[in-house]
């Protein structure tokens, strides 16, 4: 029997699993209210002592809500909490180290953007360079592939000790993320071109910058754009852990600031945070993508 297509829109089946998600997650991560029945009073005020509850102004005891930071995974009203009260300062500086999430999130996409950027354009014009010469390509390929699977995180203490500059590094960083897979795919995109395409370029007599932009670059589209892509992703993973090392103001930063006060309502919400960057850094990204799609 086969199994037909989900009815409903998928905007409603994402809600709607938005909402079981969120509703499991309040029901595992709720914690009954505090209950001194069968305590004595020595007790109880060893417990307030120890931090783990508190005395209203009723007079009852409660659990320690800075306690409960430490103790398990926080529930989604907790985190609602925590992003309303970083968001209610998101552009405002309270010192050196201590920016709103506003600035953080500029800082993580102004080091992505510049890495990226870089490592694209040196990846697409070593590529076509590698990519018309056959020779020179077989003889660098083995270099390429080897490199290309190095963890850029694993770049970053030879980076660091050559450029003394946390800023820089990541940067860096960012940019040994982005460069091999696009290198390669450009290189085997231009290599792999109809001989036709040029052989007609040729006869027309074009110049090698009309050739470069009206033939090469076009027929190679395809593939130098999912090389884009693959670097795309692989830098976006990169910058955060690198910020997080190097200590440097960023989404990553404050992942590793959260989790040293072990605000783990904090972690949860810059995750959050991380994923929400992403969603619409890659999304800007598919769309410009999909301008310079070459089609025969």
């Amino acid at each position: 029997m086969m199994v037909g297509q989900a009815a409903g829109s998928p905007w409603m089946i994402t809600v709607f699993l938005a909402v079981v998600f969120l509703l499991g997650w309040h029901l595992v991560t709720l914690r009954a209210a505090f209950d001194g029945k069968g305590l004595t009073e020595e007790q109880l005020q060893m417990m307030e002592f120890n931090g783990d509850i508190v005395r209203s102004p009723d007079g009852t005891y409660l659990w320690n809500p800075e306690k409960e930071k430490v103790k398990g995974i926080p529930g989604p009203l907790a985190v609602m909490e925590k992003a309303r009260e970083e968001l209610s300062d998101a552009f405002v500086i309270k010192g050196t180290n201590d920016h709103g999430i506003g600035y953080l999130v500029f800082y993580t996409v102004s080091r992505f953007g510049v890495g990226f950027l870089a490592a694209s354009a040196v990846a697409v014009v070593f590529g076509v360079f590698l990519g018309l010469n056959k020779v020179l390509f077989k003889a660098v390929n083995p270099f390429i592939q080897i490199l290309k699977p190095i963890s850029p995180l694993a770049w970053m203490p030879l980076l660091l000790y050559t450029v003394k500059d946390p800023k820089w590094t990541a940067i860096l960083v960012v940019f040994m993320a982005a460069l091999w897979p696009t290198l390669a795919t450009t290189a085997f995109g231009v290599n792999s071109l109809r001989k036709d395409y040029l052989h007609v370029a040729a006869i027309l007599q074009l110049s090698w910058p009309k050739r470069l932009f009206k033939v090469i670059l076009p027929g190679a589209a395809p593939t130098i754009v999912n090389g884009l892509r693959i670097s795309f992703g692989s830098a976006l993973v990169a910058v955060v852990p690198a910020e997080m090392l190097l200590g440097e103001l960023g989404v990553g930063y404050l992942s590793w600031i959260e989790w040293n006060n072990l605000d783990i309502s904090g972690v949860i919400f810059a995750i959050l945070v991380v994923g929400c960057v992403g969603v619409i850094l890659d999304s800007g990204f598919n769309k410009l993508a999909g301008l310079v799609t070459y089609q025969e």
